[in-house]
């Protein structure tokens, strides 16, 4: 009986360690423009490719400084989709229609992800606005991180 308990012990824990440790995450970024009379542009962006991030990564201190010798162009990803959103803006104002329009096309992208067996993990999002008189410009962005298990 003691053994059979100890097994069931060792195999839910060696399932938690491999579960806990396998596991894959996506950001799908949106970026909508809050630009007046519609010229922004406004996109979904998901990437195809991956990168390892300590390709690009130097450490720095007083005694050492380790240089990483990598290109930018080589961190550039050209692989990925790009989903046309609408801008926030026309030229009469605020535009709610294409504010639903965005709200459905992204809906079917959170849909589409978790029917392949993706979970929404996290969601945070940002706004760089107009500045006063003359600035005008400004992009609302949000990242929706989502996570797998392998």
């Amino acid at each position: 009986m003691k053994r059979i308990i100890l097994s069931a012990l060792l195999l839910v824990a060696t399932g938690l360690s491999v579960n806990a440790q396998g596991v894959e995450y996506k950001v799908i970024t949106s970026i909508e423009s809050i630009i007046p009379s519609g010229l922004g542009r406004s996109r979904l962006i998901s990437v195809n490719d991956t990168r390892n991030y300590k390709d690009f990564t130097s450490t720095q201190s007083k005694s050492n400084k380790s240089r990483n010798k990598s290109k930018r162009g080589n961190m550039r990803v050209k692989g990925f989709d790009e989903t046309k959103l609408l801008n926030f803006y026309n030229v009469a104002g605020i535009r709610f229609q294409n504010i639903a329009t965005n709200d459905a096309l992204i809906t079917s992208k959170i849909n589409t992800m978790v029917a392949d067996g993706w979970d929404l993990a996290f969601v945070t999002s940002a706004v760089e606005s107009d500045a006063g008189k003359d600035d005008g410009k400004g992009i609302f962005i949000t990242r929706y991180i989502f996570k797998k298990a392998n």
